[in-house]
């Protein structure tokens, strides 16, 4: 449940308290350190198998998903977004809840809400499908499941940039105009990183020259890192909020 640091639950058996600031930092880590760890395991033990490809030509770093396909590398990385994957949805509901309350009498924006939350439910379920399905397992499946998460991504910040530009002209706030600001970048990296990943990936499976793939693989990284930036903003939507679980209280129990 999210709400204010002074809620109605004091007199509910209060079992977790959690600033949301924390919760959305915890929320981004895992998969951070996750991919981190995962990209560092790779140079260090799986290297020549992480950075082989197809052309045979040399490639000085692993794809994500060459990253995430060895072990424990896989496993380490499915244990990160599975944990980060509740979190996450929770997240999409507490953003729903937030646009129906800024734009309750505007069918519009209210409409873009709901397309929103498609998004995020779908970017989050296209991730998980291609962590938990590798590329070495069931390759279409893993291609599916990263289409699908790059397509909801992008759609996902695209409107979320613009429900927050329409928050963004009323607002006063400066946590609310640097939150905007802050999404407005991410999104535009986002998108220049995802047209030069696949402008290199393109000419790799194209020409096969040295170096090209790894150019793909460090904009892949960015596209990322970019995305998880963007889901950071929600310290600033959601500064003042907590969240909380607790039990209901004897006389509340029917």
């Amino acid at each position: 449940m999210l709400q204010g640091p002074y809620g109605s639950l004091e007199r509910d058996r209060l079992l977790i308290r959690l600033p949301f600031t924390s919760f959305t930092v915890l929320t981004v880590l895992l998969p951070l350190v996750g991919l981190i760890a995962c990209l560092f395991i790779s140079l260090m033990y799986h290297y020549d198998d992480s950075t082989y490809t197809h052309c045979g030509v040399t490639n000085y770093l692993p794809s994500i998903s060459a990253a995430i396909s060895r072990v424990p590398e896989r496993y380490i990385w499915r244990c990160c977004i599975g944990l980060h994957s509740a979190p996450r949805f929770l997240l999409s509901a507490a953003y729903f809840s937030f646009y129906r309350g800024r734009f309750a009498s505007k069918r519009p924006e209210l409409l873009l809400s709901v397309l929103t939350l498609v998004c995020s439910l779908a970017e989050n379920s296209g991730l998980l499908m291609l962590t938990y399905v590798s590329s070495t397992e069931t390759y279409n499946v893993h291609k599916n499941g990263f289409i699908v998460f790059i397509g909801s991504s992008l759609l996902h910040m695209l409107s979320t940039s613009f429900l927050w530009h329409r928050i963004n002209r009323h607002s006063m706030l400066t946590e609310e105009v640097t939150s905007y600001r802050w999404k407005r970048r991410l999104f535009l990296v986002n998108i220049g990183c995802c047209l030069a990943a696949a402008y290199f990936f393109r000419r790799h499976n194209k020409y096969c020259e040295t170096g090209v793939y790894t150019l793909f693989a460090l904009f892949e990284y960015l596209v990322v890192f970019s995305n998880m930036a963007f889901h950071m903003t929600a310290f600033w939507d959601f500064g003042t909020k907590e969240l909380i679980v607790a039990t209901p209280s004897e006389d509340k129990r029917y």
